[in-house]
């Protein structure tokens, strides 16, 4: 008989295998938006119900989008690099790093997602949506490297190919219920989470770490967990309509294989965020959306805490030990939408928020760039016939960077850069 582990083991194989591409961040390793209509928005969705991927931003935007089935499929694409210059410190206990640039590779990902909804009664409504984040994917090749304090060392770090590949899958079933004449309604959607992470290269850091021989190359590890996120909307004037939600902090099994690199032994919990945003149709056929997302990165150890202090007193994998140092972020989301006739919708957005990596943790980030601030978009919606509808998106991230000096090598300083291209389509079905 398979055991539980390894049936989770199977299952989480098969799902994540469909998600190899969620690979680099956009507000941090958050999504800018979930579906292709609301990626086309920037994400201004929590008060737009668009279609069933609604329920991954505010499940009470469910009761009013009728039965369907949508299956999307994104070709995600970004430029990652580090830039290395100053003089190297070359003391005892220092470890300067290779001057130069050096590009990541692996620069195009398919990324699928699918979502179904079917309305109960005139008040009442049900779905289950699948999709995913990202945000730490990277992949630097062995180059030579005459710095390293050893014979023969190349990357990086001095060991080899240098890079993580952590991926986030979520299975969200959701309920809404509307009230008031459908003025009002609350949603709740039970979330479901798996993810995957790799690591390579970074032997360099065992000596710093409470468990040396779970750093680094111990191949693909899957951890498990859920949360919940709740919502409601409300119609404050005619076409005029405001939306909430709250996503609890999602709790994760350990990353067993990598307890010697995540402080907590091997913690990864997902953080928990804040949505909020305001709908206007202004005419018939123009509706406006704004949003505010705040998320919450600093609350979990692993991806919060600093490198610095902290690696002087804790050891990588303790409770308390060293992290990404990344901050809490706030985004804000505007976007537009026009129909002009019943065939076309015609979308656009924008979006900002401060990155997360202050200038004193670029060097652990070299494995996280999540750098990237403003987000553009596009897109359109075409009726096919009575029951289908075929959707396109586009992202730009303009290139953005954050520079600082390696606390290792302080004479040193690293530059993070990352820009970012997203295309997506959709098919939806009515029923």
């Amino acid at each position: 008989m398979i055991s539980t582990k390894r049936y989770l083991t199977i299952a989480a194989t098969s799902i994540l295998g469909g998600l190899p591409a969620i690979a680099a961040a956009t507000n941090g390793y958050f999504a800018h938006g979930y579906g292709a209509r609301s990626k086309a928005l920037a994400g201004a969705s929590t008060a737009r119900p668009l279609d069933s991927f609604a329920a991954a931003v505010n499940p009470a935007s469910i009761a009013y989008i009728g039965d369907r089935l949508d299956a999307e499929i994104e070709l995600f694409s970004p430029r990652r690099k580090y830039t290395v210059d100053g003089t190297p410190t070359l003391a005892p206990g220092a470890f300067p790093l290779n001057s130069g640039t050096v590009e990541s590779d692996s620069e195009w990902f398919p990324v699928p997602a699918i979502g179904w909804n079917h309305r109960i009664d005139k008040d009442q409504a049900v779905g289950v949506t699948m999709y995913g984040n990202g945000g730490m994917n990277t992949d630097y090749v062995a180059t030579p490297n005459p710095l390293c304090p050893f014979p023969g060392g190349q990357g990086t770090f001095c060991a080899g190919t240098t890079g993580i590949d952590k991926a986030q899958a979520f299975i969200v079933p959701s309920y809404a219920h509307s009230f008031g004449d459908g003025r009002f309604s609350l949603g709740i959607a039970p979330i479901f989470a798996i993810q995957r992470f790799k690591a390579r290269g970074l032997n360099a850091f065992a000596p710093f770490s409470s468990d040396p021989g779970h750093v680094s190359n111990q191949g693909y590890n899957y951890s498990f967990g859920g949360g919940v996120r709740v919502g409601g909307l409300a119609e404050l004037l005619p076409g005029v309509r405001f939306g909430a939600s709250y996503k609890s902090r999602i709790t994760m099994s350990k990353l067993d294989d990598y307890a010697g690199l995540f402080a907590e032994q091997g913690g990864f919990d997902i953080p928990e965020s804040f949505n909020f945003g305001l709908a206007w149709d202004i005419s018939d056929r123009i509706t406006a959306s704004f949003d505010v997302e705040h998320i919450r990165y600093s609350q979990i150890e692993s991806v919060g805490n600093p490198m610095f202090p902290n690696l002087l007193t804790k050891r990588l994998g303790e409770d308390g030990g060293p992290g990404f140092g990344w901050k809490d972020m706030t985004i804000f989301k505007f976007g537009t939408e026009w129909r002009p006739d019943n065939l076309w919708t015609w979308r656009a957005g924008l979006s900002y928020g401060e990155q997360p990596i202050p200038k004193s943790e670029v060097l652990f980030n070299i494995l996280a760039p999540g750098v990237q601030e403003w987000h553009l978009t596009t897109g359109f919606s075409r009726t096919l016939g009575k029951h289908d509808e075929v959707t396109f998106a586009f992202m730009y991230s303009p290139s953005n960077s954050v520079k600082g000096p390696n606390p290792l090598s302080p004479s040193q300083n690293i530059a993070l850069e990352m820009e970012q291209y997203s295309f997506q389509l959709g098919w939806s079905k009515h029923f």
